[in-house]
């Protein structure tokens, strides 16, 4: 893996840790999740071949710290903080952005706000689950979360909150459904394994990665999915939003959205190998795919 050139971002509220690799238009990286920069390294390599690849730390996780660690989250924030990214390294032409999960998210709202400075828009199973006719369900689940949270703490939560993202009728047994493997959307192992057990820049990951779940899962999860996309504005947009999901995760929550909102369109929905977690478990076909749709 090459060596980024690493950068730092005043922002309002936050400092903004961010790393650059290749040249070539800007190809803006938003993670989900707490994955963090370090999500996209299977995939930033190849991509830097003909794009300047941008990848960096959402505010208050890992290396992009806040000024007030008890600030609200808000999708509207996290957006900015892109856009200020966009305006720094690219500021005379529009960029290619991609964003999964949470980090979908935040390209919607990007999209919706600061058209002039995006070409292309590649959203990756974005939970804005209040565009779904069930949203009330999804409110409910995200309520036992935050009670769960409260009560029995960090692993018991991210265990609900697991279960809920679940294709209706899967086993909880079963290790081949995807959302076992994982939290899903929390992009993080609920057994982790043991940062002595791992090679070294994948220990601090993983250490990285549990010390921001309280963050993830008390304070992104119940803003985000809380969020109301402006679906009439994407809509008027989508000839440049290209709406992705996981080829293995149909019928999941965080698979609905997408799938919800490209009908709505009438734009395909873009399958991705592997399934909510993808990038993860399948970086390089995730990439590659990635790359085509960039490129089209």
């Amino acid at each position: 893996m090459t060596s980024p050139t690493i950068g730092h971002l005043r922002v309002d509220g936050a400092t903004l840790h961010y790393e650059v690799r290749g040249e070539g238009p800007l190809l803006l990286l938003i993670p989900g999740g707490t994955g963090g920069a370090a999500s996209f390294d299977g995939v930033a390599d190849d991509l830097a071949i003909g794009y300047t690849v941008v990848s960096y730390d959402p505010r208050g996780l890992s290396r992009s710290p806040l000024d007030d660690p008890e600030a609200e989250q808000r999708v509207a924030q996290h957006a900015d903080d892109a856009f200020r990214l966009l305006e720094l390294l690219s500021p005379d032409a529009p960029a290619r952005v991609a964003g999964c999960s949470s980090g979908a998210i935040v390209t919607l709202h990007l999209l919706t706000t600061h058209p002039e400075r995006v070409g292309r828009v590649v959203a990756h199973e974005p939970p804005v689950v209040e565009v779904l006719p069930d949203a009330a369900e999804h409110r409910a689940l995200l309520a036992r979360v935050r009670d769960t949270f409260r009560r029995e703490g960090l692993m018991p939560a991210a265990a609900v909150f697991a279960a809920g993202l679940r294709r209706p009728g899967a086993d909880p047994a079963d290790p081949a459904d995807p959302a076992d493997a994982d939290t899903a959307a929390v992009d993080a192992p609920v057994d982790p394994p043991k940062p002595a057990e791992l090679p070294p820049e994948a220990a601090a990951r993983v250490e990285r990665t549990m010390a921001d779940m309280p963050y993830f899962l008390g304070r992104i999860v119940p803003s985000f999915m809380a969020y109301t996309p402006d679906v009439d504005r994407l809509e008027a947009l989508s000839d440049r939003l290209v709406l992705a999901a996981g080829a293995d995760s149909d019928g999941e929550l965080p698979y609905r959205p997408a799938a919800f909102l490209a009908e709505r369109f009438g734009t395909p929905l873009v399958h991705f190998p592997g399934g909510h977690t993808g990038l993860s478990t399948h970086p390089a076909e995730f990439g590659e795919r990635l790359r085509e749709v960039l490129d089209a």
